[in-house]
């Protein structure tokens, strides 16, 4: 039986059994729903984009409060003169939650998601606290006592008044959102979103605006905590801070981490056994200790410590390999193809002729306090050429290699790209011109597949936004990425492995994934560093191949590499760098005969650096 038809299945027995099952379980199911949908905006924002946020029960608040205010404020009420009738105030609060709630994430997040490392869920609880503890001092939210007598929801006149009758809508609403968001993760902006954790500056060099994604993804958690609140509020028909204090957040967020923050289903698991756990653990221990108190919790951290110590995951992925013998092995492709899907052009535009300056760098310096890495170095890349950067270690090869990508701002100088002067400007506007590059250190998603990794590379060919991403209507588009993807992949000589996660191949298969990764831009200028570095023999045999024939087509390559054979059988010209300094440039066979170049590598040995193979 199919993972879906599993899902399926267990929505159809729940259903069935809803009008059976006891009062309090049906609260206790509402609830796991309601957890959920805020465990499930916590899974995007952690486990997937990398950011951890103890703050979320703050917008559960802003969700409630706004319903409650809309639907019991008298100023309202008579600011309405009752153009609005009262079953639509709930609706109205809604409506107000969702553009608080994404007002207030937005205004924080473009300030607090700039921090790195445990800055970020500092401040998350500084916020946190800080709408908490407002929420209780504003007499127009009822202080600390709250404010009670909402009205139920109603649909269609049916009156959601009991939890039996909001349940279902409840868990609805969580199955449509956890539809959306696999439909959001399996797209191009998916693949943008996942390469947030741990692979920025990758994904920037991709086209991709990683700063605009982490704000989105906050946004987006913050309006699935409101979601959760406004139905929360309508179910208890009563708000109070109480339910949106800081250790309600860290519960939140540790039902995202039990489950499995990286999963969707995790979410719910996570919620459902942390909330059941408490429900019995609040009448077993006292109990079993003879005394109140809030015991749990330490019931909870060591949980914590057991979860993170043995299943760093979280329980969902292994929940999966126990019930992997019930399920069938995913196809090799189950994503949309271009056999399956009409699939949209992504006809490349002509390259420049062959010789037209594509990259050129003018007197660019780098200095890092009192060193000088690159000291005025002039060079440039021209269409329909292989360029070779080479030189000894330290020679400053590198932070040239950045400066011209745009991953660092050059100390003086300029650096054209197509014509354009690029200093200053972000990586990503590079890759929008038609420059793709490989990275000295691999940089891949090591969890995901080849093709993940590849149609990454293709991200600034799509246009394609979340929500169309979220009903399915990118399937076209989507479709033409990965059948690029594919054959970029067939070109690399990766074909059989496109299906494999990344990491579970050798540091050479990762080089040429990276390689394709690139080419699936479509770029006009390609910057390779160290390709062959961890290939074999046949493997640089290939690459060379492969770089003659991109060459042919009218690329503009440039490569750093330190195998001197490869380089020299393979540029046209080449640039050689010595302590920041460009000390000989000319083609293969006047490099190796400038007593400088020789000086640099062999110490003064008055001999060819290499003699060339035999053509």
């Amino acid at each position: 039986m199919s993972t879906r038809n599993w899902t399926l299945g267990a929505v159809l027995a729940l259903a069935l059994a809803w009008g059976w099952l006891p009062e309090f379980t049906i609260t206790l199911l509402c609830y796991i729903g309601l957890y959920a949908l805020v465990a499930a905006g916590l899974v995007m924002l952690t486990g997937v984009g990398g950011m951890t946020s103890f703050g979320q029960a703050a917008f559960v608040g802003v969700g409630a409060y706004a319903t409650a205010w809309v639907c019991t404020s008298p100023a309202l009420a008579a600011a309405l003169g009752g153009s609005i009738a009262a079953a639509w105030l709930p609706w109205l609060g809604l409506l107000l939650g969702l553009v608080a709630a994404a007002g207030v994430a937005w205004f924080l997040g473009a300030i607090t998601l700039k921090l790195q490392g445990h800055y970020l869920p500092l401040c998350t609880i500084a916020w946190g606290l800080s709408l908490y503890f407002l929420f209780g001092n504003i007499e127009l939210l009822g202080g600390h006592t709250g404010i009670s007598g909402l009205p139920p929801l109603v649909v269609a006149g049916v009156s959601l008044a009991a939890p039996r009758a909001l349940g279902p809508v409840i868990w609805a609403t969580l199955l449509l959102a956890l539809w959306a968001l696999h439909n959001l993760l399996d797209s191009r902006a998916g693949r943008a979103l996942r390469a947030l954790k741990g692979g920025r500056l990758m994904a920037e060099s991709m086209g991709v605006d990683t700063a605009r994604q982490r704000v989105k993804i906050f946004v987006l958690a913050a309006l699935m905590a409101a979601l959760s609140g406004w139905f929360y509020a309508h179910l208890q028909r009563f708000v109070n801070p109480t339910p949106f204090n800081l250790n309600i957040g860290i519960e939140y967020l540790f039902m995202a981490v039990v489950g499995g923050a990286g999963y969707l289903w995790g979410a719910v698991l996570g919620a459902a056994l942390i909330t059941l756990l408490k429900s019995q653990l609040q009448d077993l221990l006292p109990r079993l200790l003879g005394s109140s108190g809030n015991f749990e919790v330490i019931v909870f951290g060591l949980l914590m410590l057991l979860v993170v110590h043995r299943f760093a995951d979280g329980l969902w992925p292994t929940l999966a390999r126990l019930t992997a013998r019930w399920r069938p092995a995913p196809a090799a492709s189950g994503r949309a193809s271009a056999a399956s899907v009409p699939a949209l052009s992504l006809a490349r535009s002509a390259l420049p002729p062959a010789g037209q300056v594509l990259l050129q760098a003018e007197e660019v310096s780098k200095r890092f306090g009192g060193l000088v890495a690159n000291n005025a170095v002039s060079m440039d890349v021209r269409a329909g050429e292989v360029h070779a950067l080479i030189g000894p270690n330290g020679a400053g090869k590198s932070t040239f290699f950045n400066m011209i990508s745009g991953v660092d701002d050059p100390s003086a100088g300029t650096v054209r790209l197509m014509g354009q002067a690029m200093t200053g400007r972000p990586s990503r506007e590079f890759a929008a011109l038609g420059l793709g590059r490989t990275f000295q250190h691999v940089r891949l998603l090591g969890q995901r597949s080849v093709l993940d990794n590849v149609a990454l590379g293709a991200h600034r060919r799509g246009k394609s936004g979340w929500l169309a991403s979220m009903l399915r209507l990118d399937r076209a588009e989507e479709a033409a990425l990965l059948d690029e993807a594919r054959r970029q992949i067939e070109r690399c000589q990766l074909g059989a492995l496109a299906d494999l996660p990344a990491a579970s191949l050798s540091l050479g298969q990762q080089r040429a994934i990276e390689i394709a990764r690139a080419l699936a831009g479509q770029p006009a200028v390609l910057l390779l560093d160290e390709p062959a570095a961890g290939l074999r023999h046949l493997e640089k045999v290939a690459l060379a191949q492969l770089l003659a024939q991109l060459r042919a087509e009218g690329l503009a390559i440039l490569v750093v590499e330190h195998d001197m054979e490869f380089v020299m059988n393979l540029a046209d010209r080449v640039t050689v760098l010595e302590f920041g300094t460009v000390i000989a440039h000319g083609t293969p066979a006047q490099v190796q005969a400038d007593p400088r170049v020789l000086d640099a590598y062999l110490g003064g040995i008055d001999e060819p650096l290499l003699t060339q193979a035999a053509a």
